[in-house]
């Protein structure tokens, strides 16, 4: 089936669940879905760490990822000052090298968002345009403990000060306890509060914190709830709670994404965050994407890193390949 973006969240949970749209049938259709396999998800993931590649392909994944960072700060200190060295860092990512190219977002609070909207001036990819987006973490981040009411003028404060895109967090006790329709409902009211003065949205993000799923399965239902409720990316984790990001959790999301494209044509975004540091394992996620969801998905749309530190090691690398410095013998690549 081709479900389009135009039809609502509800309509499109209707016309792949095959039914009414209720809690029963929600839950008959999420807690349906086949297993995961653990062990053999986690072979699969540590299976793509292992390839070696030629310095022009290390070169190419290094400039991709940086390409697909969303720059973070997310402190209770944060300033308006450190969000503007933030956008400064985003803007020009390694000053003795202008070659270097820029993030795809920045990502703060939803009272920093008006500080990094004018810090980054006409390079704010407002729009749609070309240029670098801001995101801001709404809806009681990273607790999600609030009232819907909260949580939706969270939402909209956010996005009339000029957030392209909102990272949302999911109700984690009322998915363990099995309320998916009030998971989804909230869903779905965040991403109407992302809705613009001109009839446009703000991109939604939608944060799983897989953390506290504590299952695969848990965390592909979670992936497919998300996106059945009208969720642009669907999003690891907030980077406050341990385990965060990690590559089978992000292969477990990918291959309901793939799923998802495979039923009704719709690409959905994927976006890890939290832990990913390093150039070495930032290359095993480009991987992991290609190998699972198609290189297509290599672009800021469909996926992204949430980090705070993984760009300084990526532009180190970087540095020692221009300066022929370089070994990377055990990096990995797309074949």
């Amino acid at each position: 089936m081709t479900i389009e973006r135009a039809v609502s969240p509800a309509q499109r949970a209707i016309q792949v669940l095959g039914d009414d749209l209720t809690e029963s049938t929600l839950k008959r259709y999420l807690e349906g879905i086949p297993g995961i396999d653990a062990v053999g998800l986690e072979q699969r993931a540590a299976g793509l760490g292992t390839r070696s590649i030629k310095t022009t392909s290390k070169a190419w994944a290094l400039d991709k990822i940086i390409e697909l960072i969303d720059l973070t700060t997310l402190e209770g200190a944060d300033t308006p000052g450190k969000v503007r060295s933030l956008v400064a860092k985003a803007l020009l990512p390694d000053p003795s090298d202008l070659s270097a190219p820029r993030v795809a977002a920045v990502c703060v609070y939803g009272d920093m968002v008006p500080y990094a909207v004018d810090a980054l001036g006409a390079a704010h990819a407002a729009g749609g345009a070309e240029g670098i987006a801001v995101a801001a973490v709404a809806t009681a981040f990273p607790s999600g403990r609030a009232s819907l009411a909260v949580k939706l003028a969270d939402t909209a404060d956010a996005v009339a000060a000029g957030a392209d895109e909102i990272d949302m967090v999911i109700d984690r006790g009322a998915f363990l306890s099995g309320r998916y329709g009030a998971v989804f409902d909230e869903i779905v009211a965040v991403k109407e509060a992302c809705r613009r003065a001109d009839g446009s949205f703000a991109h939604l993000k939608v944060i799983l914190e897989t953390g506290e799923l504590t299952t695969y399965d848990n965390v592909r239902r979670a992936s497919w709830l998300a996106i059945l409720a009208g969720g642009d990316f669907i999003k690891t984790s907030t980077g406050k709670v341990a385990p965060a990001a990690t590559l089978p959790v992000t292969l477990s999301m990918l291959e309901v994404v793939r799923d998802w494209h495979r039923l009704t044509g719709e690409r959905i975004g994927v976006k890890p965050a939290g832990g990913i540091r390093s150039s070495k394992d930032a290359i095993k996620y480009l991987v992991t994407v290609a190998e699972t969801v198609g290189e297509e998905w290599l672009q800021p749309h469909l996926f992204r890193f949430g980090a705070s530190s993984l760009l300084n090691d990526v532009l180190l690398q970087r540095q020692k390949i221009t300066s022929g410095h370089y070994s990377g013998a055990d990096y990995v690549t797309i074949d």
